[in-house]
C-alpha cells in the first residue's frame, strides 16, 4: 500500500531494543521521520510534554501529524506503535485475519515475554547493587528457555510469524544482547541464522544505526542516573 506521508513522524527515541523496534520499522517503510531525543537516563521522560503522549512515561512514542482521519495521532507502547504504523502502510501486518494472528501471537510474546524478562537479566546481571543469585539465576534462566521456544519455532520457517513481519522487529533487538543475558546463541542455531537473515536487511542495518545528539549513558556505573531509571514509585 502507498501511504502519503506529507510531514515527517515525531519519533520520541533513546537508542535502546524498545526504541528500535520502531526506528527499524520506519526504515523499512520508508515512513519520513524526526528524531526526539528522551535522554532516559537524564530523566526526560518524566517531563510532563513527554507525559502528555506517553504516560507510563517510558518510551518511545511517536506523533503522527497525518494520522488516520488526517489530525495530529499519539501512540505509546512500541507493540502498539509497530500495530499502528502496519496498518497505516500495509506493510509487515498482514491484513488476512489468519496470517495477522500468527504474527500477533509473536507480537505479543515479544512483548509479555522475551523484553521483560531480558530486561530483568540486565538488571540483576549488570546494574543490581547487590548480586542477588536468586534473580540472576531466575532471568537468565527464563530469557534461556524463552530462546529455545524461539529456536524450536525458527526449526522450519524463516521468520516467527512465516513472513518478514513486525514480530520479527521487536524481537531483533532484544537478541542482539545475548552476552547480557547470559546466553550463547551458537546454543540455539535456528536464532542464530534468524539474526544474521534479519541483520542482512538494509532497513534494519539503518534502524539499529539510529543514534541521538546527545551522549549514551553508561548505566552500568553512573549512579545518578541509576536513580532516575530503577525503584521509581507513583509519586
Amino acid at each position: 500500500m502507498s501511504v502519503s506521508q506529507q510531514n515527517p513522524i515525531d519519533l520520541f527515541y533513546w537508542p535502546t531494543p524498545n526504541g528500535h523496534k520502531i526506528t527499524i520499522m520506519l526504515e523499512e517503510t520508508g515512513l519520513p521521520y524526526r528524531v526526539v531525543p528522551v535522554n532516559i537516563g537524564k530523566g526526560d521522560q518524566f517531563k510532563p510534554d513527554f507525559l502528555a503522549i506517553s504516560p507510563n512515561n517510558r518510551m518511545p512514542a511517536i506523533i503522527d501529524p497525518d494520522g488516520p482521519d488526517g489530525q495530529p495521532i499519539s501512540v505509546f507502547e512500541s507493540g502498539a506503535i509497530l500495530q499502528y504504523l502496519g496498518r497505516k502502510t500495509g506493510q509487515f501486518y498482514p491484513s488476512d485475519e489468519r496470517k495477522r494472528v500468527e504474527v500477533e501471537q509473536w507480537l505479543f510474546w515479544q512483548m509479555g515475554g522475551l523484553g521483560p524478562m531480558a530486561g530483568q537479566a540486565h538488571h540483576f546481571r549488570l546494574y543490581a547493587p547487590e548480586k542477588v543469585e536468586y534473580g540472576i539465576n531466575r532471568y537468565t534462566n527464563e530469557v534461556n528457555r524463552l530462546y529455545g521456544v524461539m529456536n524450536k519455532r525458527l526449526a522450519d520457517r524463516d521468520y516467527l510469524a512465516g513472513e518478514y513481519s513486525i514480530a520479527d522487529m521487536a524481537c531483533i533487538s532484544w537478541t542482539l544482547n545475548w552476552e547480557r543475558q547470559g546466553q550463547d546463541p551458537s546454543k540455539f542455531p535456528n536464532v542464530q541464522a534468524w539474526i544474521e537473515r534479519l541483520k542482512a536487511r538494509p532497513g534494519v542495518e539503518r534502524g539499529l544505526a539510529v543514534k541521538t545528539d546527545q551522549p549514551a549513558t553508561d548505566l552500568a556505573s553512573d549512579k545518578e542516573a541509576q536513580k532516575i531509571m530503577f525503584g521509581q514509585r507513583a509519586t
